[in-house]
């Protein structure tokens, strides 16, 4: 029974099958296919206009696809070459704006519960599922307050409250932590989190901020140009990129271009780098579709670089520091090796100083080659 609870959970709900979609000429999304099981938070990241929002709108109902499927269980949304279009409002979608939408004339609980009215609820069914949903919310004390008399997170949390009151099928947001300061942000992003959990709802979420996707997903999409570039876990994704795409729009990474002089083992490596006149090899581990001969981009976070005085026995570059930030819990250092640059994250008792000749140590473990 385990096994097959496990397999269950496991099984596509949502599933996006060869989507396209033109505006004009402009295909913003090309061929994309992918499936969320039922209860999963999903996030489509990317910059603007790499087709993230277009697929979010596309399964809502905003948009029609020119071509490919898109199916909820066995419920089938859009499929253009058999001439299915559901409506959106039947589609059983609930959906948090970055604008929130939410009525100002309205008081939070007529906010919340007019979805359950519009599908003519039972009055009592109503009072319950509204005063349950803003308990999980945080907004009960906040009944019979007007919309316009809410601080923006609030708002935020009744737009929230009002696409779960009707157990939707689905739960989109569309970049919903935009206008939202820094620290309420950050708030926000375990709130939103910790609700989902709790409900349940199979989740697609699109955002251009990478720490969103890694705090809140339980996959992240990586989108370029109308193009899916990777997907994965948060930590498998920031540890172990397919490019330099994705290696540099997920955190912060040094990226330098060079060669895969052999294979050492499965999976390991020489990089090869130009310094000048001289040529440096750094044994490192090898990303997808990287092999011998092969030109990669090497990429190593700040945090996995350690800046020091001492020559150590590993492998190592010599460079100079530039400039060391101190940031409390690190210093935030910049290190010139050659014309290259390197960023640093170094403990704070180094109390590393601009002009100070250093000496870099990598973890073959944490330097990964690859694809251009």
């Amino acid at each position: 029974m385990q096994a097959e609870k496990a397999q269950n959970t496991d099984a596509p709900y949502l599933n996006v099958r060869g989507l396209v979609k033109y505006f004009g000429s402009d295909r913003a999304v090309d061929n994309i296919s992918f499936s969320v099981p039922r209860g999963r938070f999903l996030t489509l990241l990317g910059p603007s206009g790499c087709g993230k929002t277009t697929t979010l709108m596309s399964i809502a109902g905003l948009h029609k696809i020119d071509d490919g499927e898109i199916y909820v269980g066995d419920v089938a949304y859009t499929v253009p070459k058999k001439g299915l279009f559901l409506a959106p409002e039947k589609r059983d979608i609930g959906m948090v704006f970055q604008s929130y939408a939410i009525w100002p004339h309205m008081t939070v609980t007529q906010n919340v519960a007019y979805p359950l009215e519009i599908r003519k609820v039972d009055r009592q069914e109503i009072d319950e599922r509204v005063n349950s949903v803003l308990v999980l919310v945080g907004l009960a004390d906040m009944a019979d307050k007007l919309a316009t008399q809410l601080s923006g997170g609030q708002q935020q949390r009744a737009a929230l409250a009002r696409a779960i009151v009707s157990k939707p099928r689905l739960l989109l947001f569309d970049e919903p932590l935009s206008n939202l300061d820094l620290k309420l942000r950050e708030q926000m992003r375990l709130e939103l989190k910790r609700i989902q959990h709790e409900v349940g709802i199979t989740s697609v979420y699109v955002t251009h901020d990478q720490s969103e996707a890694l705090v809140m997903s339980d996959e992240i999409i990586v989108m370029s140009k109308g193009h899916i570039q990777q997907r994965g876990g948060p930590r498998d994704i920031y540890a172990h990129p397919v490019n330099r795409y994705v290696s540099n729009f997920i955190g912060v990474a040094n990226l330098l271009e060079g060669t895969v002089v052999r294979v050492t083992a499965p999976g390991r490596g020489e990089f090869e780098v130009s310094h000048g006149n001289e040529r440096v090899q750094l044994p490192c581990m090898l990303g997808e579709d990287v092999s011998e001969g092969s030109a990669a981009v090497l990429s190593v976070r700040p945090e996995d670089v350690r800046a020091a005085r001492e020559q150590s026995s590993g492998p190592c570059l010599t460079g100079e520091v530039l400039e060391a930030i101190f940031l409390g819990n690190c210093t935030d250092c910049r290190v010139m090796w050659g014309t290259f640059e390197w960023k640093v994250l170094s403990h704070p008792r180094t109390r590393l100083k601009p002009g100070e000749r250093v000496f870099l140590q990598f973890d073959p473990e944490r330097c990964l080659a690859v694809k251009p």
